[in-house]
């Protein structure tokens, strides 16, 4: 069952047998937007880029992107850059691989952006969406869907954090501008 998760909504990763997730992808998946002139609507292909940075104590440890795709430690691994979206049609165009097992104990959040490396902005994009899979059962878990695009070039999308001895996903959905991840820091800081 997914959960069609809210602004600053929060889910807990807990199995409903009791058990904790071991594994999760955050999928991402947009289109470009129609856009209407002279001669009729056309798209332009828009290249939305996935990152994941690990935190240990609100200080950024490593990231996972286009160009590092597998964290130092090998639990998160990016699966690799889609150019153009929308290929998948509903599917993921990008995915971010998190083995929670193997996550170092030292790395208490993970926050996952997506950005417009092109500098395009989201009124641009429609259809986009980021949400958490069981990776060992294929399962959606939740879904975040970004609505309304506008006038910015990224989003803070989620934090997945441990929480006890488990570990909790909240949907952020926090619009920010940056072509890249280094870009977001800022935006990034406020919501660890």
């Amino acid at each position: 069952m997914t959960v069609n998760m809210t602004k600053g909504q929060a889910i807990s990763l807990q199995k409903n047998d009791g058990g904790s997730l071991t594994a999760v992808r955050m999928g991402l998946g947009w289109q470009a937007a129609p856009r209407r002139g002279l001669f009729g609507s056309r798209t332009r292909e828009i290249d939305l880029d996935a990152s994941a940075v690990l935190f240990a104590d609100k200080q950024p440890v490593d990231v996972v992107f286009f160009r590092h795709l597998v964290s130092d430690d090998g639990s998160v691994r990016h699966t690799g850059d889609n150019l153009v979206g929308g290929v998948g049609q509903g599917g993921d165009d990008e995915a971010i691989l998190v083995d929670l097992s193997r996550v170092p104990v030292h790395i208490d959040q993970i926050v996952f952006t997506v950005n417009s490396f092109t500098g395009q902005t989201f009124q641009e994009v429609q259809n986009a969406f980021c949400r958490l899979v069981d990776e060992t059962n294929g399962q959606e878990l939740a879904r975040y869907t970004l609505a309304g695009g506008g006038a910015y070039t990224a989003q803070i999308m989620a934090k997945v954090h441990r929480s006890g001895s488990g570990w909790t996903m909240t949907a952020l959905g926090n619009p920010a501008n940056g072509r890249t991840f280094q870009d977001l820091m800022p935006a990034i800081l406020p919501v660890l």
